[in-house]
């Protein structure tokens, strides 16, 4: 048996400026796929950062804005293989562990994803039921997990 060895990440559940009010949840498609390939917005931590700190930064990187408030984050870490496919491109790891955060934008954000180096060709917000059938299977257990955990919270 051998040990894998997993990413450290963080991952932004991103609800609309409009939460309460209505709950739609931020889906970017990434640019690097063929078709739409729809999730949240993640990346990697860098060494010596914290949690919080990658996920301003990721946010800044892949949707041009980190004017958000945070409002809870999933107590555990969740670990996901990656697909042969992208596992080569992602060598010397075989997934990552991911630490998700719910943050909601704030009204005066702005989302811009020409950033420096572009992750998503496009953006929508959906409702919060309707996530799950938006994304590819490789993360469907994971968001399901997540989307779960703060439905029973009370917040979506």
């Amino acid at each position: 048996m051998t040990d894998k060895k997993y990413r450290p990440n963080v991952a932004a559940v991103i609800l609309s400026p409009k939460y309460p009010y209505e709950s739609k949840i931020f889906l970017g498609s990434r640019i690097d796929y063929k078709g739409n390939i729809w999730q949240f917005p993640q990346g990697g931590i860098d060494e010596g950062e914290s949690p919080q700190d990658a996920l301003f930064r990721e946010l800044k990187e892949e949707i041009g804005t980190d004017d958000v408030e945070i409002i809870d984050e999933y107590p555990q870490w969740l670990s996901y293989d990656f697909p042969n496919i992208i596992a080569s491109k992602m060598y010397p790891y075989d997934g990552q562990t991911q630490k998700y955060f719910l943050v909601k934008l704030k009204s005066t954000a702005k989302i811009n994803l020409e950033t420096i180096e572009p992750e998503f060709k496009s953006y929508k917000f959906v409702d919060s039921d309707k996530v799950i059938q938006n994304i590819g299977n490789m993360k469907k257990r994971i968001y399901k997990k997540v989307l779960a955990y703060f439905k029973k919270s009370g917040y979506l």
